[in-house]
């Protein structure tokens, strides 16, 4: 795709601008779900802000004949070295939502990762994607129904399988309890009244269905009320990872399999002994732990001393095209970024996705051109090291 044929809205220039539109266009239940951390949005606040204190070198009278976003991962090149982090019920915020990402990453040749505990199914992504799509594990408590996701994500020749460790047990948060957020939405007098304020989600969420997990419908009981599925998640699902869990897990996926929540080099150590392809340091968007570190700080210190023994990726905290390149010059070798793919399809629909990958693809190419840097490999020989 040549620059010429990027979707930009002119009305929405940055992420920023898109957040306040999809705020204004959709519930309050479901835009602070999406927005919100847990316990007092702490570690939400410190990802961005801390990641925004790193600082890039220009040299602005070295030879330089151009730059390419151009990154390679596991085998394939990407146009770009950032993919649609994984997200839980984004049918509830916007109708359709997964379908049009993944239909805009492959557009973009950029990586789409499908959650367990999305609102699309395995089958229907791999579809859209053409087989290209990753699918992110919630661990099941069963080991038949790993096998069986596991089997259908196989089928499905999703490329890259994600285990996801930074969820042994649910984030505590304020707003989704006051809200009564569950899947579906619990049906308030208070929830009814800020759908019947945002008619088009209303109208919209009306034609494509009431949202689901796609992908566990064949496990799951039918009919079941709030307090009923709430049941059924705590009882299939352990989100507790160990080497016991993973290491039958690599002996069955033949493809590459990434941890996703690293946030200690004692973690990526027993990524490396076990023969996993790589790593996403995270934190969970800021939904799980208060009271941890931002993203950029342990990846630094990983990449430093892990770097070459296994592929070194992020995601929390990432907004914006110059953040994508502060976590690539801190030692990330790709990077993944949820909360601002979701802004740009709840504010535009379904030119949400296409628009939001141009716009963070025109952002890094202007950092990289500012800076002189050649490649995304380069990033770290820009980056300003502090000694605070």
């Amino acid at each position: 795709m040549s620059k010429s044929e990027f979707f930009i809205d002119t009305r929405f220039p940055s992420v920023t601008d898109l957040r306040i539109k999809a705020q204004k266009k959709i519930p309050k239940f479901a835009f602070e779900y999406l927005d919100g951390g847990c316990n007092e949005d702490v570690n939400l606040i410190k990802n961005t802000k801390e990641i925004r204190d790193v600082e890039l070198l220009p040299s602005y009278l070295s030879k330089h004949v151009g730059s390419s976003t151009k990154t390679e991962l596991f085998g394939h090149t990407y146009d770009a070295p950032f993919g649609v982090a994984p997200i839980g019920l984004q049918g509830l915020m916007w109708p359709n939502s997964p379908e049009i990402l993944a239909k805009a990453a492959v557009k973009h040749n950029i990586p789409f990762i499908l959650s367990t505990v999305s609102t699309s199914s395995i089958e229907r992504i791999s579809e859209i994607t053409e087989g290209k799509a990753w699918f992110q594990l919630y661990h099941p408590i069963e080991f038949s129904l790993r096998d069986d996701l596991l089997q259908r994500a196989a089928q499905a020749e999703c490329p890259v399988l994600v285990l996801l460790c930074d969820v042994p047990i649910f984030g505590f948060r304020p707003r989704d309890i006051r809200n009564g957020l569950a899947m579906p939405p619990k049906m308030s007098l208070k929830n009814m009244l800020q759908i019947l304020s945002k008619p088009e989600w209303a109208l919209k969420t009306l034609i494509q269905g009431q949202p689901s997990f796609e992908t566990l419908k064949p496990y799951m009981p039918k009919n079941l009320d709030l307090k009923q599925l709430g049941k059924f998640m705590d009882h299939t699902f352990s989100g507790r990872l160990n080497e016991e869990k993973i290491k039958p897990i690599r002996d069955i996926w033949k493809g590459k399999i990434v941890l996703k929540g690293v946030a200690s080099e004692l973690d990526t150590e027993i990524a490396i002994r076990l023969g996993l392809d790589g790593i996403i340091v995270s934190n969970h968007g800021g939904r799980q732990l208060d009271a941890g570190e931002s993203t950029i700080k342990p990846l630094s210190r990983i990449a430093k001393k892990y770097e070459g023994q296994i592929k070194i990726m992020m995601d929390s905290g990432l907004r914006s095209g110059p953040d994508i390149a502060r976590a690539m010059a801190s030692g990330a070798e790709f990077t993944f970024l949820g909360r601002s793919f979701m802004y740009g399809v709840s504010a535009l629909g379904h030119k949400g996705g296409d628009h939001t990958i141009s716009l963070l693809k025109t952002e890094l190419q202007q950092v990289m051109e500012q800076i002189c840097c050649a490649s995304t490999s380069d990033f770290p020989n820009h980056l300003i090291h502090t000694t605070g």
